[in-house]
């Protein structure tokens, strides 16, 4: 596929703005839907959506080198989002957005702790200002302090997992096989769960109008079509291009938050969340551009080799 950047922030850009839609939607929903079943809906959306597409795929298969770091990986993303679908029931979408925003940063303190990958000051520093940015949006009186604080952390620790073995999975597999597992491992995982948990899944279809049925498919369709978006994108433009533009999704978390919520974020979080941006976009960049730096050292002493 061709180099075309700006169609690949474009991309990038709307990618943010469906997993901000996906949070608000989720929130609202909420209040009128269990939350087990929105999560089990996605999942299941994206595992028999990428059915469908690897079916008619001359390219991609249902094939998996590594299935076993395939289920892994599954499990991270679907740990992440469990804590994401409840914890934005306990949090504005803006903020909890901004702190699971810290994922970079993260990647750099696991890639020096399980990796045992030299990290620069520089980076250390932007590991500190990315935690300060967190505490500025969650400090005690903004009325974020509290337990409900761990489902993002806990998600962005999760989350960075995930994107440490996929960095590793990226060159072995085809994308588009590693979005089916990946929804194909949450329905698994969820189906067993749902079921036992006791909800009337009938009933709750049976009373549920247009509106909440709608709520549902929207959360599987804008979590299906944001992973497909990245896909897309990165098959477009290099990744250090694209990462800095991923920090719209905080903006559009603010925006829909305030349409949906009529919240608006205070003067220090907005602080807060800008200093988390600059940091994990920084980081992000940093973590691109070294991984480059080794592929272009590797293949040099590759060459050396058979020279």
């Amino acid at each position: 596929m061709s180099q075309r950047p700006t169609l690949g922030i474009a991309l990038v850009v709307l990618m943010s703005v469906c997993f901000a839609g996906m949070d608000t939607t989720i929130k609202y929903g909420g209040q009128f839907l269990p939350v087990l079943l929105m999560l089990w809906v996605r999942y299941a959306f994206q595992a028999l959506t990428m059915t469908a597409w690897l079916a008619r795929s001359k390219s991609a298969g249902f094939r998996a080198a590594h299935p076993k770091f395939q289920v892994v990986r599954g499990l991270l993303l679907l740990a992440t989002s469990a804590v994401s679908f409840f914890g934005v029931q306990h949090m504005p979408v803006a903020e909890f957005t901004a702190i699971v925003m810290l994922t970079p940063v993260i990647v750099t303190i696991l890639a020096a702790w399980v990796l045992h990958e030299h990290v620069s000051p520089l980076r250390w520093m932007l590991v500190v200002g990315g935690f300060a940015g967190a505490l500025i949006i969650i400090r005690p009186g903004s009325g974020l302090f509290g337990w409900a604080v761990l489902f993002p952390l806990t998600g962005t620790l999760c989350y960075a997992s995930f994107q440490v073995l996929t960095s590793k999975l990226s060159a072995l597999e085809s994308p588009y096989t590693t979005h089916f597992y990946t929804g194909a491992v949450g329905a698994a995982v969820i189906t067993p769960i749902l079921l036992a948990s006791g909800i009337d899944i009938s009933a709750v279809l049976r009373s549920a109008s247009a509106l909440h049925i709608g709520l549902m498919f929207a959360v599987g369709l804008l979590g299906t079509l944001g992973h497909l978006l990245l896909i897309l994108a990165l098959g477009l433009a290099p990744t250090a291009t694209l990462m800095p533009f991923v920090y719209v999704q905080i903006m559009s978390a603010a925006a829909f938050g305030w349409l949906v919520f009529r919240h608006v974020p205070d003067g220090f979080a907005w602080i807060g969340m800008g200093v988390v941006a600059v940091c994990g976009a920084a980081s992000a960049w940093l973590n691109v551009r070294e991984a480059s730096q080794r592929r272009l050292v590797s293949a040099v002493e590759a060459d050396t080799i058979a020279d």
